[in-house]
């Protein structure tokens, strides 16, 4: 039984958008209250995110969401899902990773091997060098491009797929039995390394050691970005960090941004493009994805009405910025007020963050990171490709 249908009647999520307001820290951007009317808007402007990646996936020649499907229609992964199946009624953070694989609403799941092909278009076989010539090329791009692309796809899972590994020292009798839980880990850890493996194998068969260096700092990366991060737990002396925006941007580079950095760049080495070009692709990665990382931030924020049962990282873009201008002392006394009989009433704390300058700071920084990934841009040459680069970025700084 696939696990699509295994778990295909869960819910979806949605995002929501909010105002926008000047740069505060930065004199060398030029921010104005509306995105559209940022440096080349494309004339065609699509609204939703969904818009965006569907016409996007049309450039680059088949829905980027199909791109791992060999892999998750094996005979391993095949009875994973039977395994995950025993989990369902249970409450492990394992089913909500699998649901968000099945039912990615957003288009965010396959957001990083879409751009890895869309810049592999968008630059083209290298003009200074012909080793390419006998590669397949497929709607423009070199068939060991889709392979990395998919590579950045798999990583990304195996990554989602560890991270809803329960801490068993700290699970209360609402979580359920113990048993569940530790068979809940024991899952997440199988397909989680059976993810990585594929890709590890997948970059051996790209036969570039540079690549593979690449792709291996970014795993790298990736884990000591995932150690720097603290989970969210009911004792206020580490609710939350006490961290600058600057350590803040430096932590989320490398568990959100790394990966699609290095793999951008990777994929110009692949066409054997110089140095330069291969820049500008990290470049476009890195601030492409810290945009959408923020973006991701402030959606609890933005939306028009607030639930009860909301909750945030308290480690996030608006929350650090938030901190910044309050205080230390006055930010953990905001804590105190929310919380209620030892619980965190988050959407009381939402909205005295809301009240502040965090969130108007962060949709600033979004758009400041926005647009250097626009400038960017400006190396390669005018196609469909660049064009669909730059709406992900207009998509993903769109906050009216």
């Amino acid at each position: 039984m696939s696990l699509g249908l295994l778990l295909s009647r869960w819910p979806r999520r949605v995002g929501a958008s909010g105002p926008a307001h000047r740069l505060w820290w930065s004199g060398s951007v030029d921010t104005v209250s509306s995105v559209g009317s940022w440096r080349g808007w494309c004339s065609r402007s699509p609204a939703h995110w969904s818009q965006v990646v569907s016409e996007a996936e049309k450039i680059v020649g088949y829905p980027t969401s199909f791109m791992s499907l060999r892999c998750l229609l094996s005979d391993e992964l095949s009875n994973i899902a039977m395994q995950v199946r025993k989990l369902v009624g249970t409450r492990h953070p394992l089913l909500t990773t699998a649901r968000g694989l099945v039912h990615d609403s957003r288009h965010n799941l396959q957001l990083r091997g879409l751009v890895v092909l869309l810049i592999s278009k968008a630059a083209g076989p290298s003009s200074m060098n012909d080793s390419c010539q006998n590669y397949d090329m497929v709607s423009g791009i070199y068939s060991c491009q889709r392979s990395l692309a998919e590579i950045t796809e798999l990583i990304h899972t195996a990554l989602l797929v560890h991270r809803g590994i329960v801490n068993l020292t700290e699970l209360q009798s609402s979580d359920g039995p113990l048993k569940d839980m530790q068979f809940g880990n024991k899952i997440a850890i199988l397909s989680g390394d059976f993810l990585l493996a594929n890709a590890c194998n997948g970059l051996a068969l790209l036969q570039n050691t540079k690549v593979a260096e690449l792709i291996a700092s970014a795993l790298m990366d990736l884990v000591h970005g995932v150690y720097q991060e603290k989970p969210t737990s009911a004792k206020e002396n580490y609710i939350t960090d006490d961290i600058g925006i600057s350590t803040w941007k430096e932590q989320t580079f490398l568990s959100h941004g790394a990966l699609l950095a290095k793999s951008c760049q990777a994929a110009m080495e692949l066409a054997k493009h110089d140095a330069e070009v291969q820049d500008m692709a990290f470049q476009y990665g890195k601030h492409m994805a810290m945009s959408h990382k923020i973006n991701s931030d402030l959606q609890p924020f933005i939306k028009e009405k607030s639930s009860d049962s909301m909750t945030f990282n308290l480690n996030s873009a608006p929350i650090v910025l938030h901190q910044e201008f309050l205080g230390r002392d006055l930010w953990i006394k905001q804590i105190r007020e929310a919380q209620e009989k030892g619980r965190l009433n988050y959407a009381k704390l939402c909205e005295t963050i809301k009240a502040g300058k965090g969130v108007t700071s962060a949709i600033d920084l979004c758009r400041y990171h926005g647009n250097k990934a626009l400038e960017a841009l400006e190396s390669f040459p005018p196609s469909e490709a660049r064009s669909a680069l730059e709406n992900i970025v207009f998509a993903v700084t769109r906050f009216s």
